[in-house]
């Protein structure tokens, strides 16, 4: 911190030294930030077709040694789909308590406690 009796131009050189420092960290901050949005995004992704294409590969393989052409692939499909979007929301779900764990808590509100 400048002293009060140093010439404007340090003062100011300082400033904009600490503002420097600070953007720098904040830049670090969103950037580590956006990659874990982007790798939660991509396990999203990976959940929902995973499933799906995994329900379809047993339907096709029931299909296949059993001889029930095309209701294995129709029933793999179908529940593929049904579990990779349960998987998919529970995973949300757990995704938003974490965030909503990190966040500071809302500050309170006194209670008016005068009621007319």
């Amino acid at each position: 911190m400048p002293d009060s009796h140093d010439p404007p131009e340090k003062a100011l050189a300082s400033l904009d030294q600490r503002l420097g420092a600070a953007e720098a960290a904040q830049a670090r901050k969103v950037s580590g930030d956006t990659h874990a949005a982007m790798a939660q995004g991509y396990r999203f992704v990976g959940e929902v077709v995973g499933g799906v294409l995994g329900g379809v590969g047993l339907g096709w393989l029931v299909d296949h040694f059993a001889g029930t052409t095309p209701w294995g692939v129709v029933g793999g499909l179908l529940i593929g789909a049904g579990l990779s979007i349960s998987v998919a929301v529970s995973t949300a779900a757990k995704a938003s308590k974490i965030t909503l764990d990190r966040q500071a808590p809302a500050p309170s509100v006194p209670d008016d406690e005068d009621e007319d």
